[in-house]
């Protein structure tokens, strides 16, 4: 079948396309043919038709060429790649079939536009490097987001991999072609792209990224020999942007290393636990704990304080520069409130450089450069003089860069529109030639006007007019009814139902002279815009370190805002592990519950051993601090997962550099939080919730230090008691004997609260419950004590459990506690059931039953083995009738 030179060239271009849609330009549309068509007419909802209608019609779908932002986005939320193939020349002057090439291919680790991205959040792209000699079960990561240049590499345990993609949420993953299949966890809601092994290799890495960055290593980032994996992950990752973004890549200006035990960690389970970033429900950021204390005001700070939150600090040193930052911005509120303000003046000066530097800068991206570079003068200003060595430091990083401001606010025009199509963007009196042209097109215009005043008054006709057209130019327009008047030397040109278009020698003359003028003027300005893009991209790094100390500021500005209106207080902050806050609050809670209603409650805490003088004074008196383990019972919904959630998100808060939520707190930094809280099951890997429970329970107890600080609640609840009630036991013995770190256990396990009395560490605790005639009031309040009742029924008639349900649950209650008061009584009572099923025994408490007077009775010297024998079957009859177990003493 033959195949034309324009079809030929798609062909050409689809092969290099490979798996991505080919979204192919042809005049004012993007065309795709074939399979790309049926996925895209399914996807983006388009229509699908054919190009050819004879006996193999050819599938073809498109859209307008101005419409490509909105069908990116489309394409790659549904887990597609596109490759976008521009026209490389002006159809009017090609010869032959227009030059096509494919200018970059678009994934959702590659995006740049800002319609494509979330302005408050990183979009990361990152590779994988599993199994390589040598590695000794580590593997190498490293992870960029294209639309700012930010570019980290980090050799990890391949085991805590799950941890380290929670940790970067990348959008995308780069994976050889020969490596494993990847578990579900880490490619669920990713794009998963493989790649050659060569990409992965480490010669052709290292090759790669020192050409990149024009070094002759890679120690002068700060890797070492070890780091080979995390180098090999970066090469890979060079490689495909190189290879999808056809483009420079000059705004990738570093390659940072990335040292896990410089942060704080903190694994899938326990982030999506306290929801740090997501919210549990929907797994968005609104509703969890960055989304409600966010008070940044630009998306470069919203961003970055994201990444803190990903990572909050170890170093007692830089915790406390930020807070001393925070700190000094909190004493002075006139001057927070005025960097704020002028903060709010700021664009996305990283985005902004990205895609200057891609070449798909716009005129408005460059206005927004001379903007945000027009505000620095005053934020500079207001830091100033301040004495946080972290503010001075901020301060004198922000380069002003007056030239380039002076030179894009001389050119461009104060509203500058998105492309360079039209012009008109840049300033009168800037550029000579320009003006010369613009004034031979404004005179060419008027002469227009002029011409046709002069043919109505030598033609005699009142309603000719001069138009035009981009088929036919400028033309005159005569109606029919004064067709009998047109001069000789019109020259007719179209006919129209009412009327004729005609040309003039003197006509066509002029209009050639006002196109090219139009022509070179927007040639010119294209060729200044360039330029002013091209100035703008070689300061490339003094924007980025201003942009840089900008967000960085925008954050720091945001928590002292948040601590003042708050009323958050600054923690001291200790290289020992203990953990002592007076009145702490929910950081979440206290801001979206209404004002005054939430309950404060205070938290003393110290892990076994805390520094070396106190290991020693603890191995000689065998002391064990009495609160390293706090216990707490209560009733559901009282609060106790509230309470020890709100006592790792202030931890976390502080680790951070935030002020906290509490009247005061001494916050010993933790290496980890861990946290168990909830029942969630993944049926998809086949594990129930109780499976998932243990599995995240042995994870703690395989990996938590004494400087860890963990957070359990209702370890065990999901087996039998008899199991349960074991496990939740032996996991806070091993806790308390074995680990000894700072430890929140809640429970309903009423039992665990014996401990107290054998276990110096633990110290029981319970939420205060006020009963009022017949009603539960809950007080929300920790106190110390044990609880003893759950009241989990009044819970159920509050969650709307039939009235029949709850009036029997009361009755089988009541004449539990009963039997249970009822020790030593002689006699067996039916157990309360509908059924005969027998009631539970409790597990950690002496037994006493019937039969074991009879069997204390027994004169065995006077008894016969016959009568033995008789005496031991009609106690079997006995049990087997009844069917009754012991009650508790």
């Amino acid at each position: 079948m033959s195949v034309t030179p324009m079809m030929q060239q798609y062909h050409e271009a689809k092969e290099a396309a490979g798996d991505a849609l080919l979204l192919f330009r042809m005049g004012d549309f993007y065309e795709l043919f074939f399979e790309d068509a049926k996925t895209a007419a399914r996807v983006l909802g388009l229509s699908l038709t054919s190009r050819d209608k004879g006996e193999n019609p050819v599938a073809m779908a498109g859209f307008p060429h101005h419409q490509l932002d909105s069908y990116l986005t489309k394409i790659i939320s549904a887990g597609l790649r596109a490759a976008v193939c521009e026209q490389m020349e002006d159809p009017r002057q090609a010869k032959g079939i227009v030059k096509r090439a494919i200018t970059r291919v678009v994934s959702r680790g590659t995006v740049t536009d800002d319609a494509l991205l979330n302005p408050a959040e990183s979009n990361f792209l990152l590779a994988i490097s599993r199994n390589l000699p040598k590695s000794e079960g580590k593997s190498g990561l490293a992870w960029i987001d294209i639309s700012t240049g930010r570019f980290e590499a980090a050799v990890v345990s391949t085991a805590k991999l799950d941890d380290e993609l929670a940790r970067i949420a990348p959008v995308e993953l780069l994976v050889s072609d020969d490596s494993a299949p990847l578990p579900p966890s880490w490619s669920e809601g990713r794009l998963v792209t493989r790649r050659p092994a060569w990409a992965f290799g480490s010669e052709a890495a290292q090759s790669a990224l020192t050409k990149h960055f024009g070094t002759q290593s890679l120690s002068g980032f700060g890797f070492e020999e070890d780091d080979s994996p995390a180098l090999s992950a970066a090469g890979a990752v060079l490689d495909y942007l190189t290879e999808t973004q056809k483009s420079s890549l000059d705004h990738i200006a570093s390659l940072f290393p990335y040292r896990v035990g410089n942060a704080l960690e903190i694994d899938q389970a326990t982030r999506r636990s306290l929801e740090i970033s997501q919210s549990l429900r929907e797994g968005r950021r609104e509703g969890s704990l960055l989304g409600v204390v966010d008070s940044t005001v630009t998306a470069m700070g919203a961003r970055l304080l994201g990444d803190w939150f990903g990572s909050p600090l170890t170093d007692v040193e830089r915790i406390n520069a930020r807070l001393d930052a925070v700190g000094e911005l909190v004493v002075h509120p006139a001057v927070t409130a005025e960097v704020r303000t002028e903060l709010k003046a700021i664009y996305d000066m990283q985005r902004l450089l990205a895609r200057v530097t891609t070449g798909r800068a716009t005129p408005r991206d460059l206005c927004f450069v001379a903007r945000t570079l027009s505000s620095l003068p005053k934020v500079k200003a207001k830091l100033t003089g301040r004495s946080a060595e972290r503010l001075a430091l901020l301060e004198s990083r922000i380069d002003l860069c007056a030239d380039i401001r002076g030179r894009l606010e001389a050119a461009l025009e104060d509203d500058c529109p998105l492309t360079t199509r039209d012009g008109g963007f840049i300033r009168s009196g800037f550029h000579a030639e320009l003006d010369e042209q613009r004034e031979l097109m404004r005179g060419g215009k008027r002469w227009m006007a002029e011409y046709q005043a002069r043919a109505v008054e030598e033609s005699g006709i009142p309603s000719i007019k001069v138009g035009f057209n981009k088929v036919f130019g400028y033309y005159l327009e005569v109606t029919h009814t004064h067709r009998e008047k047109v001069p000789a030397n019109f020259i007719r040109k179209q006919t129209l139902k009412n009327a004729e278009r005609f040309i003039t020698p003197e006509l066509k003359e002029h209009e050639e002279k006002v196109l090219a003028a139009e022509e070179r003027s927007q040639d010119l300005e294209y060729e200044l815009f360039v330029e002013l893009r091209e100035l703008v991209a070689s300061a490339t790094r003094r924007l980025q370190g201003t942009a840089e100390a900008l967000a960085e500021i925008d954050v720091l500005a945001s928590m002292a805002e948040l601590a003042r209106t708050r009323n958050y207080v600054r923690p001291e902050m200790s290289a020992n592990p203990v953990l002592d806050i007076e009145e702490g609050r929910h950081p979440v809670l206290d801001i979206t519950e209404p004002e005054g209603t939430f309950v404060p409650n205070d938290v003393s805490c110290k892990a076994q051993v805390a520094s070396c003088e106190e290991r020693e004074i603890a191995h000689n008196s065998k002391i064990v601090p009495r609160n390293s383990l706090l216990l707490i019972t209560g009733p559901n919904m009282a609060g106790k997962s509230t309470y020890i959630r709100q006592v790792a998100l202030i931890t976390l808060l502080a680790q951070v550099g935030s002020f906290v939520p509490a009247k005061r707190a001494t916050i010993g930094v933790a290496d980890r939080i861990f946290a168990r809280v909830g029942a969630s099951d993944d049926l998809a890997r086949g594990r129930s919730t109780f499976m998932v429970e243990m599995t995240e329970t042995a994870r703690i107890l395989n990996t938590a230090t004494e400087r860890s600080l963990v957070i359990l609640d209702e370890i065990g609840r999901g087996t039998s008691t008899y199991d349960g009630l074991s496990l939740a036991w032996a996991v806070v013995e091993y806790l308390h004997d074995r680990i000894g770190c700072r430890t929140l256990f809640a429970t309903h396990y009423h039992e665990l609260t014996d401990l107290e009395a054998t276990h110096s560490g633990v110290q029981n605790l319970n939420v205060a419950v006020q009963e009022w005639q017949g009603e539960v009031v809950f007080l929300h309040q920790i106190v110390p004590g044990a609880a003893d009742k759950s009241y989990g029924i009044h819970v159920a008639k509050l969650a709307g459990v039939p009235r029949e349900v709850n009036q029997r649950a009361e009755k089988i209650l009541a004449q539990l506690e009963t039997q249970h008061e009822q020790k030593g009584s002689g006699s067996l009572s039916d157990p309360p059931s509908r059924n005969g099923h027998p009631m539970q025994m409790t597990l950690f408490e002496t037994m006493d039953h019937p039969l074991l007077e009879t069997i204390r009775g027994v004169q065995l010297d006077s008894t016969t083995p016959l009568e033995a024998f008789q005496m031991v079957k009609e106690w079997q009859e006995q049990l087997a009738e009844k069917k009754v177990v012991s009650r508790p003493k």
